[in-house]
């Protein structure tokens, strides 16, 4: 039987950083962000306020401009290898993040077979934002289920990797969790804590899950 693998993106992939953060540091718009996140965390700004507030702050956001943004982030050692060695065992892989999919999409290159993400309009931003279509922490076992049933996949061969709260959803749903790099809050939900820079190495724990 296959297995689902789940990953976060930003501080799991992206490591130490953000989609948000790698986009306003090559648009200059770092201190604007950071209010926002701010707001974000005192409770002040939700998930769907903190996007309306990005589609108004990037209107003149470019392809060029996030495929740079991409290429220049602090990726985690190892997302190649481990893509190339789930699609050689006939299993799947996936991205669930809440970031943007204009950003997220990119990770498509390096073999994923699925990347979802909070859903924008393409830049530059000429169309307005559908409140609708941006994710939720608990989207991220919404969609899980949904893959899961697609590939007749019970829990049990399922594996999320995260890092933040924004994954805790999603760690409590499933039996088998990795935290990479994470704090506490998520570590101390997670199955098996993994520290360091390399995502070969906490894929290849995680597969010790599956045996269990």
């Amino acid at each position: 039987m296959s297995i689902l693998h789940i990953f976060d993106m930003d501080g799991t992939l992206l490591a130490g950083s953000t989609a948000g953060l790698e986009l306003a540091r090559r648009l200059g718009t770092l201190p604007q962000l950071k209010e926002l996140e701010a707001r974000f965390a005192a409770g002040t700004l939700d998930t769907r306020g903190f996007a309306a507030a990005l589609h108004r702050l990037w209107r003149d956001l470019t392809p060029d401009a996030v495929a740079a943004a991409y290429a220049a982030a602090p990726w985690i050692d190892g997302i190649a290898d481990v893509c190339a060695d789930i699609r050689a065992r006939g299993e799947h892989s996936a991205v669930i993040t809440m970031s943007p999919d204009f950003f997220a999409r990119h990770l498509l290159d390096l073999g994923f077979d699925d990347v979802l993400a909070s859903r924008f309009p393409p830049p530059p931003f000429t169309a307005p934002l559908d409140p609708d279509a941006i994710l939720t922490p608990d989207d991220k076992v919404r969609l899980t289920e949904d893959l899961r049933r697609r590939h007749g996949l019970p829990r049990t061969r399922c594996v999320a990797y995260g890092d933040s709260m924004s994954d805790a959803p999603l760690f409590r749903h499933l039996t088998h969790t990795v935290a990479v790099n994470a704090d506490h809050h998520l570590s101390d939900l997670a199955s098996i804590d993994y520290r360091g820079s390399n995502l070969t190495e906490a894929y290849t724990l995680a597969r010790t899950l599956l045996h269990r």
